[in-house]
């Protein structure tokens, strides 16, 4: 093949019976200013396709069983954007018939009956030219997009590990105040505020990142039996939706009860933690909202019905795209970004289910149902009793020797403080190379240890700790901002025992401390 031809995708393959035909055919079509490539045979044509071409002309003489096979893998291989035009020359109006029904799953064929004017064929080739220019364009959009796709996955992760950093020392500090800070009711009352801004502020970068991965297809489910009733009893003590519905003056009606599916608990916590957020944003004072859980129609169903400022009729069917708000004036500490719905119709569709939203209109309130494929019968299986949280997350625990590497500063002393705090020894490292030193010198229990860390990042910290100790004696604890999949499997492949995700729950960092030191097995937690 002609190496000097320097845009593949321009040119015109030309397949013959003969290498003369061929040659003939690419002559006529070089005076009309086309490049061309006579092929030899059905693999030199293959091949030329999956270097690039512009159009297939062909003889009906040369469409032989196995050419045509050949033509069919070598068209298969092209991107879903590919439909490569092919002009095929025949005998007459019967023969024409007989190829077509060859070359139906070929799909793009033009059929030029003999004997053909250069004039005809030209225009043929030319049109088919810009067909299939058109369809590189697509490609390249496709390329970009992907590319576009790759560096938004990289921004995120880079976002979520900048936002997670100063959140984690807020909620340390938070931690150290309920600790240590004074009673005094508006002191009190300023730490629940600071609280509740920070659980806001983490949920908004989880939904950022998780609403790219569920597009992108990342989020894998560990699925198990778990009961609705739990979950959504769990989600209101976590959202505090007691405290939440006094402090803005809604009435709250909660009545739920035990329906049993197949899912993965932290999601379907998500799916109805978002709805609940979501009913208490958009109802103002003096309204009510209402929570049912339970089997209906055979089916698991879950209800959040509100009665505030309601969804029009043309939002209803836009609800569910991302970055969709219902009233676009509302303050951005209000409106949220409009990921929480998308979420909530991504992962409720990823467990086999169905999401609907419903409202009579602007003010008259609204109402999400969520549709899950039931389990059984829930009346008739034992649920898990559920064990209250010790008041102090570190209480009856020995104290150890705890390492902390992180570059932050805000967030290594809050930590250190936290931990001085519970009556562990505590020593800092805010750099790779020094955690390295600090943790063969000292040797302590645990190291906590950051993936972002300068001179060397966290992952090689743990491969030389692991390689100088060659052995097991110190725990190590990923505590990182970047949450993606696969940061976690390289960090556990790097030697680390844990992964904890920034910020850190004050009692999930106890317990998993608890876990590694007295022999609970090692803890992976998202």
């Amino acid at each position: 093949m002609d190496a000097n031809l320097e845009a593949p995708e321009n040119r015109v393959l030309v397949l013959a019976p003969t290498g003369r035909d061929a040659l003939l055919a690419c002559d006529l079509l070089s005076q009309s200013g086309l490049e061309s490539f006579a092929c030899a045979d059905e693999a030199e044509l293959c091949q030329a396709i999956e270097e690039g071409a512009a159009v297939a002309v062909l003889a009906e003489e040369a469409l032989h069983p196995w050419t045509v096979h050949a033509l069919l893998g070598a068209l298969s291989r092209q991107g879903p954007w590919s439909d490569l035009p092919l002009i095929v020359f025949t005998l007459g109006e019967r023969s024409s018939e007989a190829v077509l029904e060859t070359l139906g799953p070929l799909g793009n064929a033009t059929i030029l009956e003999r004997p053909v004017r250069v004039s005809t064929l030209v225009s043929a080739v030319k049109a088919g030219m810009r067909a299939r220019h058109r369809q590189y364009e697509v490609r390249d959009l496709l390329r970009r997009q992907a590319d576009a796709d790759r560096r938004k996955d990289e921004f995120l992760a880079m976002l979520g590990h900048e936002l997670r950093n100063p959140l984690a020392a807020i909620r340390n500090a938070i931690w150290i105040l309920e600790e240590a800070g004074s009673e005094d009711y508006q002191d009190v009352r300023q730490r629940e505020v600071i609280e509740r801004q920070t659980h806001h502020l983490v949920r908004m970068v989880d939904d950022l990142l998780d609403v790219s991965r569920v597009t992108l297809g990342k989020i894998g489910l560990h699925v198990q039996t778990v009961d609705l009733q739990s979950v959504t009893e769990r989600c209101l003590n976590e959202l505090g939706m007691k405290r939440l519905a006094e402090s803005h003056e809604l009435a709250l009606t909660v009545e739920t009860g035990p329906v049993l599916v197949q899912g993965d608990p932290v999601r379907l916590e998500q799916v109805v933690c978002n709805l609940l957020h979501n009913a208490v944003k958009y109802t103002p004072r003096g309204g009510e909202i209402d929570v049912r859980v339970g089997p209906e129609d055979g089916e698991a169903v879950v209800r959040v019905r509100d009665n505030g400022l309601g969804i029009s009729g043309d939002m209803l069917n836009r609800i569910f795209e991302p970055f969709t708000q219902v009233e676009s004036s509302r303050k951005r500490s209000e409106g949220g970004l409009g990921l929480g719905l998308p979420l909530v119709r991504s992962l409720v569709e990823l467990h086999g289910g169905t999401v609907e939203a419903k409202s009579k209109g602007h003010g008259c309130g609204s109402e999400f149902i969520v549709h899950l494929p039931r389990l059984g019968n829930a009346v008739d299986l034992p649920l898990p009793a559920i064990q209250p949280e010790p008041a102090n997350p570190v209480e009856d625990d020995s104290p150890l020797r705890i390492l902390v590497v992180e570059d932050n500063r805000d967030g290594r002393e809050s930590l250190r403080d936290l931990l001085e705090i519970w009556g562990h020894e505590v020593e800092v490292a805010e750099n790779g190379p020094d955690g390295v030193e600090h943790a063969l010198a000292s040797q302590p229990d645990v190291a906590l240890i950051d993936i972002g860390l300068p001179g060397l990042d966290g992952n090689e910290v743990a491969q030389r700790i692991r390689a100088a100790l060659d052995g097991d004696r110190m725990a190590l604890v990923a505590m990182t901002g970047y949450g993606q999949p696969e940061d976690r499997r390289r960090a556990l492949q790097a030697g680390f025992d844990a992964y904890l995700v920034k910020p850190v729950d004050p009692e999930e960092l106890a317990r998993t401390l608890r876990e590694l030191t007295t022999g609970g097995g090692l803890a992976v937690r998202n």
